[in-house]
């Protein structure tokens, strides 16, 4: 019903910003957030920022907060995840996530890597 697909990871060196994108398909129109998480290897997959898209209201976890910006464009129905000084602890697989309610996201993206190097 909704299709992700994302881009911009890359190899980056600590310090170093990156803007991840996320283009959106289908049943946009029952989104109520969308989110990012992201999975290092061996880890689990975490929450990192979300948004919601009524409100504008965002999440940030503590290990990203003053350092990444999520945000949306309605016309181009993409979400981007601006990534500034980056540490090799940010180094992991980046999703992009999508829900109709609250609690569950049901829609991913395929996943982009973002490695940074110190």
């Amino acid at each position: 019903q909704v299709q992700l697909v994302e881009s911009g990871g890359g190899l980056v060196q600590a310090g170093d910003s990156l803007r991840l994108s996320c283009a959106a398909s289908g049943r946009t129109f029952s989104i109520d957030a969308m989110g990012w998480f992201r999975q290092a290897p061996g880890k689990e997959r975490d929450l990192i920022a979300s948004i919601t898209s009524t409100t504008g209201i965002t999440y940030y976890a503590d290990s990203v907060k003053g350092r990444f910006t999520i945000s949306i464009d309605n016309r181009k129905l993409t979400m981007y995840l601006q990534m500034n000084n980056l540490k090799p602890e940010d180094t992991a697989v980046y999703y992009c996530a999508a829900r109709f309610s609250a609690g569950k996201y049901d829609f991913w993206g395929q996943g982009t890597q973002v490695t940074v190097s110190s």
